[in-house]
């Protein structure tokens, strides 16, 4: 499968789009997974990957982080590693890369967890004005933890640099396993669907909405359940907001129409991903990112054939631009998508305790493998040429 195409740099629907802080500028080439996928129609599949890089030609450094743990919901919560520093762990290979930095694999020496260090470079926060955005993004992380998300175990600085410790995914990109498949049963589907689900009920219960959801920000851990990763796009609000953010074929018709937007949008991108891991691409594609938008204001999903009447029915129900009707925003909130037929058979509470076992088991040694992610063994050490003022140092205060 090809590369997917990069976008430009700016692409104007109504406002200025921006890049999340978290992209770190993610500069890695799409990994190569081999193999041929199964995919319904190979045109939307080609160059997919590059094209999901909004509006810019960088793709987000991988929070390629986090850890396996039998009962993280247990475990992770009781993981705090605060107060830590970089002489705490052992480094492993760079997982991810980026203009902002690194994601090194990293063993924490005195409980010898395995972490990922997301490393961001102080300088260049402050050359692209995104202080803002990670201290936001840091924020949040903080206030979190669920077995379905990827869980910061602590933070630190220095002079130059910003440390976040995360859990370390053994399993890799979701994205990558889809490509190898082409497209998913619908009981392999169902399965990953309601798992983000739960994440969506859990961070909107706090008023946090995601914003970002997409294969490339789904981890899969050793047991091949998912984990959703990249918060650079989250915010807590109370009402609406107005940025335009988020990737092209996963965006809202109140997004693109600078409406204003809130919780709903996360429900119509999880109808967006339901219809991709069915299909094996999503359902407004178009080589043109203007052509997306104006099939997301102006079209209606069309179904291959092997959709079943229940998937229809709910991707229809969360692909609707009325917000009075689109499901996850009426009265029932996400229990009116729990209690559809599509997921008839779920047991909530057996998929929360990861006890159904996953639909895809990654082939992985151990939990510091890093066989599902690229080899940077040829990237040159991080550079700082700019020494930060005392002032600037105070911009990063409470971090």
């Amino acid at each position: 499968m090809g590369a997917r195409r990069a976008w430009p740099r700016c692409v104007c629907v109504c406002v200025k789009l921006w890049v999340s802080v978290s992209s770190a500028g993610g500069d890695r080439a799409a990994a190569s997974a081999g193999g041929t996928p199964r995919c319904r129609s190979a045109a939307p599949r080609a160059g997919l990957r590059q094209k999901r890089a909004l509006a810019g030609g960088e793709r987000r450094e991988r929070d390629a982080q986090t850890a396996d743990t039998p009962h993280p919901l247990l475990l992770l919560l009781q993981l705090n590693l605060n107060p830590c520093c970089l002489a705490d762990f052992d480094l492993g290979p760079i997982l991810g890369t980026g203009s902002f930095g690194r994601v090194h694999l990293a063993k924490h020496k005195k409980t010898g967890a395995v972490t990922a260090i997301k490393m961001l470079s102080k300088s260049q926060i402050l050359k692209t004005k995104q202080v803002s955005h990670i201290k936001a993004e840091k924020d949040i992380l903080d206030t979190v933890g669920y077995p379905f998300l990827v869980n910061m175990l602590g933070s630190f600085q220095d002079e130059e640099r910003l440390y976040l410790v995360l859990e370390y995914v053994v399993g890799g990109e979701f994205f990558t396993h889809l490509r190898m498949s082409g497209r998913l049963s619908e009981e392999a589907a169902k399965i990953y669907a309601a798992q983000v689900l739960l994440v969506f009920e859990y961070l909107h219960s706090r008023d946090i909405i995601y914003r970002d959801l997409k294969p490339e920000n789904l981890l899969l851990d050793r047991e091949g359940h998912i984990k959703v990763t990249d918060f650079g796009f989250a915010k807590q609000i109370e009402h609406r907001t107005y940025t335009l953010c988020g990737t092209p074929d996963y965006l809202a018709p109140e997004v693109i129409l600078n409406k204003g937007h809130g919780k709903p949008v996360d429900w119509w991108a999880l109808g967006i991903l339901i219809y991709e891991m069915l299909a094996g691409y999503p359902p407004f594609y178009d080589d043109d990112p203007m052509g997306t938008y104006q099939k997301i204001l102006h079209s209606k999903p069309e179904f291959p054939s092997h959709f079943t009447r229940t998937s229809r029915d709910l991707i229809k129900k969360l692909l609707q631009p009325d917000l009075t009707k689109r499901f996850g925003n009426l009265k029932g909130a996400a229990r009116d998508i729990k209690m559809h037929p599509w997921f008839n058979g779920i047991d909530w509470t057996q998929l929360v305790n990861k006890t159904i076992p996953a639909p895809i088991k990654p082939q992985v040694s151990g939990p510091d493998d890093t066989s599902q992610f690229d080899n940077y063994d040829d990237i040159p050490p991080m550079e700082h040429p700019d020494c930060l003022s005392e002032e600037e140092q105070s911009l990063f205060k409470g971090f």
